[in-house]
């Protein structure tokens, strides 16, 4: 992905990409059908939240607490809203959740829509499934929409992740992470060691540009 961005910096694709998404641009999945804002991680773009969508459309969700840990355009909460979980979704964009709160009214699909920076604001402990998409290029975002792809320069995010994460696994508790081979993976992995939560692969999924792999999260 790191190879893409790249080329996606040369003036006139970033000119292009930049009109492009310089409005709400439409996305849809299964049926569900958002708008998506332009300070919001777009779904088009990448091949992270068309894989979890994938995965999570195969899984048991009926009645099922589910969580949604930074959401962005919420498409995946939407997903298991229909699929019939009981959805919380977070982000720390309010403009993600804005249009979050929209698109699940014009879906006729219930999800509680919560500003978390992480699991701060989040009332309920334990949840049958965790999904997370994290941000995770070593850099430090500028504002809210960097925030969903840069984890800090010294992996801030996933240092306060893998800190709160504990309090939320149980034995009951599916947390699934999806990251990408551009990332650094044994760095991302040794923060969860040492926090006692260790990384299962469970999906490996190769794209045109990148390797993409869905591991579960669990107390080591």
């Amino acid at each position: 992905m790191r190879a893409f961005l790249k080329k996606i910096s040369h003036p006139f694709l970033k000119f292009g990409l930049g009109l492009y998404y310089s409005k709400p641009r439409k996305f849809t999945y299964d049926g569900i059908s958002i708008k998506v804002h332009p300070n919001v991680f777009p779904p088009q773009l990448t091949f992270s939240t068309k894989i979890l969508l994938d995965f999570v459309n195969e899984l048991d969700l009926e009645n099922k607490t589910f969580l949604e840990l930074g959401c962005g355009s919420g498409i995946i909460s939407l997903l298991a809203a229909k699929m019939k979980a009981l959805v919380t979704a977070t982000d720390i964009n309010q403009t993600a959740l804005d249009y979050l709160e929209t698109n699940s009214q014009k879906n006729n699909l219930k999800v509680k829509s919560v500003y978390s920076d992480l699991f701060q604001n989040i009332e309920n402990k334990n949840f049958d499934y965790i999904i997370i998409n994290p941000p995770y290029y070593p850099k430090q975002p500028k504002n809210s929409k960097e925030q969903a792809w840069f984890c800090g320069e010294h992996f801030e995010y996933f240092e306060q992740l893998f800190l709160q994460l504990p309090n939320h696994l149980t034995i009951e508790t599916s947390c699934f992470m999806i990251l990408s081979e551009d990332c650094d993976l044994e760095k991302i992995k040794a923060i969860a060691l040492k926090n006692a939560t260790a990384f299962e692969p469970v999906l490996e999924v190769k794209e045109l540009v990148e390797t993409n792999y869905i591991f579960r999260i669990v107390s080591s």
